[in-house]
């Protein structure tokens, strides 16, 4: 209970507690209710200078209501995943980050409550008992909520500035000479030969390669035609999802000397029809990173190669290999990158340039296999 000294203002008023602090009072601007004050002050002089910063604030549009922040981070993250819209699969990534990272310290928080400090502190422990790159995530997604919280007029500013958290740097990959691709190539199940020089000289990611179709290989001009990516969600299920961007619908020459490989692959491990698949798994089901994984890792030791190359990696040499000679946006056109190029992709077929880029890969491996024969 408060005693009734307190002294009427043109704005609010103050008044001491029975504790002997005091505390401020004034009309909210929304509903015109009276509201007191979450902070007690020591002085009388202290309350005043409080309510004066409150009406500064809200006469100057920037005043937020206090209740507003009480909202648990977890229900305001969940409402928040719900509104946001994403691919099944990044919704699904988004979901396991959230649940996993983020909820265990901030789930029954007032969003109020987090502060740099406290954001600062959960990353930190979050860096000492996970890799950097979840971290990473973590933390943009963190900021993410946060912002949208910020726009919702929850909070007032957002907690996450923490100056180079939402980046890290990506170890240098390994990559693989022409040689070292044909002797994974050499060395790994037949029905995966193809795959694994396709990645290297097309630069084709796992998903792009497992979802071609007979329809999408061009035997006449050595050519694919990249329309979809193969993912894969946590419960197991695959499906064919559209390119991230417009970029990563693309036709992408390949060297003529691996036609022989792409017919024998045709003829002898890929699906029936125009829609059947490339590439299946051994027992001639959709292909899956687990039922290859072993099979690479155990060609990559049997062709010799220490360092620990993923399947990704072929990718990388491929980009690497092409960039020869390559204008950069003949190379982004290639890789699917998003660039600003109306109607170059067809371009590129017309005028010859990604044929030529093809035809540079093949004579490295002409240059290559030439020497290996001899």
């Amino acid at each position: 209970m408060a005693n009734n000294q307190g002294r009427r203002r043109r704005f609010g008023s103050v008044r001491q507690l029975k504790s002997g602090r005091w505390q401020a009072r004034y009309r909210d601007p929304n509903t015109g209710q009276l509201r007191s004050s979450e902070e007690t002050y020591a002085t009388k002089t202290d309350a005043e200078v409080a309510l004066t910063l409150i009406e500064s604030d809200i006469t100057r549009g920037q005043w937020s209501d206090p209740d507003a922040g009480k909202v648990h981070f977890g229900e305001y993250a969940s409402a928040w995943l719900k509104d946001r819209k994403l691919a099944d699969r990044s919704r699904e990534r988004h979901e396991s980050v959230i649940r996993l990272h983020l909820l265990p310290t901030f789930g029954e928080r007032p969003l109020s409550s987090i502060t740099t400090a406290r954001v600062r502190a959960w990353r930190t422990a979050c860096l000492e008992r996970t890799g950097e790159p979840t971290v990473v995530k973590a933390y943009q997604i963190l900021r993410a909520i946060l912002n949208t919280a910020v726009d919702d007029e929850l909070i007032r500013r957002n907690p996450c500035r923490i100056k180079g958290a939402d980046r890290y740097d990506v170890p240098e990959r390994p990559v693989l000479t022409v040689a070292e691709v044909y002797a994974v190539a050499d060395a790994i199940t037949p029905r995966y030969r193809l795959l694994v020089l396709l990645a290297a000289f097309t630069g084709l990611r796992f998903g792009e390669l497992a979802s071609l179709r007979r329809r999408d290989v061009d035997t006449d001009n050595a050519a694919l035609m990249v329309r979809r990516s193969q993912a894969e969600m946590q419960t197991g299920a695959l499906f064919d999802k559209a390119p991230k961007s417009d970029a990563g619908v693309r036709p992408v020459a390949f060297p003529n000397e691996l036609l022989p490989d792409v017919k024998r692959c045709l003829d002898a491990y890929a699906g029936s029809g125009r829609d059947g698949h490339v590439f299946l798994g051994p027992q001639g089901g959709r292909l899956r990173r687990s039922n290859f994984r072993d099979d690479w890792i155990n060609a990559r030791k049997k062709a010799g190669i220490t360092a620990d190359v993923h399947f990704h990696d072929l990718r990388h040499t491929g980009n690497t290999l092409a960039a020869s000679g390559a204008s950069l946006r003949e190379l982004m056109t290639r890789m699917g990158h998003s660039t600003p190029r109306a109607a170059l992709i067809y371009q590129h077929l017309v005028n010859g340039r990604d044929r030529e880029i093809a035809d540079r890969l093949g004579s490295m491996i002409r240059k290559e296999r030439g020497d290996a024969d001899s």
